[in-house]
């Protein structure tokens, strides 16, 4: 399994008149809907493929509705799903009401052991690819 990336040029915003340097982007070579993942998942156990689509649909609800509910979602060898805000500056303590919010993230933060194994992948140049 490959992991394939893109080389681009940036600047630094800091110093916009410096050298620009290359960078690697990953690139994707493609989506896998529900339907797929939940064929992949089928082959890997018992169920057929519609009860685990039926499952991954459940999981989106639920772990919406625990996150709304202000938790924070662990799933083992997964990692864990939880909100950030990003949100204007109020002089005053008094100030900061629900207001000041401007956007909510969901961020995720992989299991240290998924992290491990992402970083063994295989990174390809794109232009390798044709």
């Amino acid at each position: 399994m490959a992991v394939f990336f893109n080389k681009i040029q940036r600047y630094d915003p800091r110093n916009p008149t410096r050298l620009r340097k290359w960078y690697l982007i990953l690139k994707s070579v493609g989506a896998k809907q529900t339907k797929e993942v939940a064929q992949r998942m089928a082959d890997e156990t018992t169920m057929n493929p519609k009860e685990a689509e039926i499952a991954l649909y459940q999981l989106v609800k639920v772990m919406k509705n625990i996150l709304l509910e202000g938790c924070t979602v662990q799933i083992d060898d997964l990692g864990t799903f939880y909100l950030t805000a990003n949100s204007s500056a109020s002089e005053t303590e008094e100030g900061v009401t629900a207001r000041n919010c401007t956007a909510l993230h969901i961020r995720f933060k992989p299991d240290e052991a998924l992290q491990a194994e992402i970083n063994k992948a295989q990174l390809i140049a794109i232009d390798k690819l044709t």
